[in-house]
């Protein structure tokens, strides 16, 4: 894995970088590549508290993994568009998007892998295809890279926001404002390594959120994201107090409608076609649970 640290960098340790960027991989898993001399900068190996400024370009070479392998596995798999480039999927809720340390299978890459033999194999075997994440218990739609080349173009599209993506929520509490800006730099948090939160030396972020509909203690809303923080939305709606319903990760409050996991949804992703250069949209419908929900608020 080569990627280059971005620009206009606020100073930070590499494990604590590599902490952040690989939010999939646990802290003692980054130590052991550091300390094993699979992690260079600048073609240089050095140690974890290397400190980064910005540009620089870091490998990554992860343990053999010849003995590693993941197998296709006839999985539902809810395809809303697929050419020779890309193929566009409704993950749905509870699926994991790809195989780490304690999950070998029912992920969206063992289906994708019984579907289509050719993905891009720009992340691996562990992560064939896969250009972005949802989490495990977010619904919605995600574009996947059949080739090299349209991973690296899907790539820069997001890094560059030329991809678009808007999302469904339900949250906690009544929201005041019809629209508003939600920022905050987004890191580990100090506590907890498992969540994140909003901290002073974390990631910008950025979310845009619009109230599409408000009931007596929840508001059904649309977020856009001008930044892809890991659990960006999360943790944004929860530091406006108003928490995801069903998230027991970032809130205590109660869950009355039985939801597993929190009410989020991927609703459209626009892109850049990578072989074909028009631009597309792909929507994927709410799903049965947050309708469900809707529909008892509406009662």
């Amino acid at each position: 894995m080569v990627f280059t640290v971005e620009e206009n960098f606020q100073p930070r340790r590499l494990d604590l970088y590599l902490s952040e960027r690989l939010a999939e991989k646990s802290r003692s898993h980054i130590q052991k590549l550091i300390d094993g001399g699979r992690v260079t900068v600048d073609g240089a190996n050095v140690k974890a508290s290397f400190k980064l400024t910005g540009g620089e370009t870091v490998c990554i070479e992860e343990f053999d993994t010849a003995d590693v392998e993941y197998l296709p596995e006839d999985l539902p798999l809810d395809i809303l568009y697929e050419d020779t480039a890309i193929i566009v999927v409704n993950k749905a809720r509870g699926m994991t998007v790809h195989p780490a340390d304690t999950v070998k299978s029912g992920t969206l890459v063992n289906a994708l892998l019984y579907h289509c033999k050719d993905l891009s194999g720009i992340n691996g075997v562990k992560r064939p295809g896969i250009v972005h994440r949802l989490d495990k218990d977010t619904s919605g739609v995600m574009v996947v890279a059949k080739t090299d080349a349209a991973h690296v173009s899907l790539a820069a599209q997001i890094k560059d926001k030329i991809a678009t993506r808007t999302y469904l929520a339900i949250v906690h509490g009544v929201i005041a404002d019809n629209a508003g800006i939600i920022t905050g730099a987004i890191g580990r948090d100090k506590l907890d390594r498992k969540k994140m939160a909003i901290t002073p030396d974390g990631k910008p972020a950025v979310t845009e959120f619009k109230v599409l509909e408000r009931f007596e203690n929840f508001t059904y809303v649309e977020c856009k994201l001008q930044t892809g923080r890991t659990h960006q939305i999360r943790v944004h709606m929860a530091a406006i107090g108003h928490p995801l319903l069903g998230d027991t990760k970032y809130t205590a409050r109660k869950n009355p409608f039985g939801i597993e996991g929190q009410a989020l949804h991927s609703h459209t992703l626009s892109l850049i076609h990578p072989t074909t250069g028009g631009r597309m949209t792909f929507t994927a419908p709410l799903p049965a649970d947050m309708k469900g929900i809707l529909e008892v608020l509406n009662f």
